[in-house]
């Protein structure tokens, strides 16, 4: 356990202009996160776009040329069937967002401060090396991974407990042995992918954990335990990244996971642990989902507690009105597939 305050810092990247008419990832997500953002002890590091090279380690010249296009000549529109949407802002937005993950992974590699969230929309894990999709433009964790392998670091780890699997995350690392990425997801739902047999060639390195609907707390816990901690030890990564899902939330409008926001803390304080301990403390968040405003500003207090080192319990007093389902077969099929 830890117990020494911790140096964070966060980069805001609300993207006003990135909206479109009735859809659930829009910038009235932020509203109630916003105003409590300067009571969070945390640093505020400015946000600068990505470079074109920057995300050229992950996506294709092709999709970032055409997805330049489109937003300068067609926009607004819908590129995908998710929905996924363009406005006449969403290219530079989404550099933007790009940027500003990368500003906060650079300043811990640098030593400049313990940790950081990067609170970034457009979000990025559905979008794979040749496509934008599911709400996503660029990759933005993936890119801040294959910077920090750019930076010496020689193994990557990235934790995604956002309701949807992170389907673009996992395509950009499926060949890549430096990197290791472990989703936690809603089976059944978009984009349908992240079984537990994905990648049998990367078994202890791609690992997918498909839950039931209304699996929560109880069930989290359990994972970070079961399956999260040993496959740390096994990957020894020597930086964390987090794509952090509020949609997992138990009354999210688009998805039907059961955590609550002390759930959210629990495993982000466990993720901050497992980080001390393997990792220097080399640990960075990024938004993705979550699409009830005042479930993301508590998910967000959930992670800025985390990563102060608070051992106290955050608890906004939602607990899911809901009972678990039994998840012991899938977590032990999970755990045998990877000799966990």
């Amino acid at each position: 356990m830890y117990n020494i305050p911790m140096t964070t810092a966060y980069t805001f990247v609300p993207s006003p202009g990135h909206e479109y008419p009735d859809h659930p990832e829009r910038p009235g997500r932020l509203d109630e996160l916003t105003p409590k953002l300067d009571s969070f002890s945390a640093t505020r590091l400015e946000s600068v776009p990505a470079k074109q090279e920057d995300i050229a380690r992950v996506h294709l010249p092709r999709l970032i040329s055409g997805l330049e296009r489109v937003c300068r000549e067609q926009a607004p529109g819908i590129i995908d069937y998710a929905p996924t949407y363009v406005a006449p802002t969403s290219y530079d937005d989404a550099l933007l967002a790009a940027g500003a993950t990368l500003v906060c992974a650079r300043a811990v590699l640098n030593g400049e401060i313990d940790n950081a969230f990067a609170i970034v929309r457009p979000p990025g894990h559905h979008a794979e090396p040749d496509k934008a999709m599911g709400f996503c433009l660029f990759n933005n964790v993936a890119v801040a991974a294959r910077d920090a392998l750019a930076q010496g670091m020689e193994r990557v780890l990235v934790v995604d407990y956002d309701a949807h699997h992170g389907n673009g995350t996992q395509a950009a690392f499926l060949n890549d042995e430096r990197l290791a990425y472990l989703s936690t997801h809603q089976w059944g739902i978009y984009p349908g992918t992240g079984w537990f047999e994905d990648a049998p060639h990367a078994r202890k390195r791609i690992v997918n954990v498909p839950l039931p609907a209304y699996a929560g707390d109880q069930a989290f816990a359990r994972i970070t335990d079961e399956i999260i901690q040993p496959m740390v030890e096994a990957f020894r990564p020597e930086m964390i990244l987090v794509s952090a899902g509020f949609d997992a939330h138990w009354n999210d409008p688009i998805t039907a996971l059961g955590l609550s926001s002390a759930g959210f803390f629990q495993i982000s304080k466990r993720l901050v642990e497992l980080a001390a301990e393997h990792c220097g403390g080399k640990i960075v968040f990024v938004l993705e989902g979550g699409y009830q405003p005042v479930n993301v500003a508590n998910g967000a207090g959930a992670v800025f507690s985390a990563l102060a080192g608070k051992t106290q319990e955050f608890d906004a007093g939602d607990p899911s009105p809901r009972g678990e389902p039994e998840v012991d077969s899938r977590l032990e099929e999970v755990r045998r597939w990877h000799g966990f």
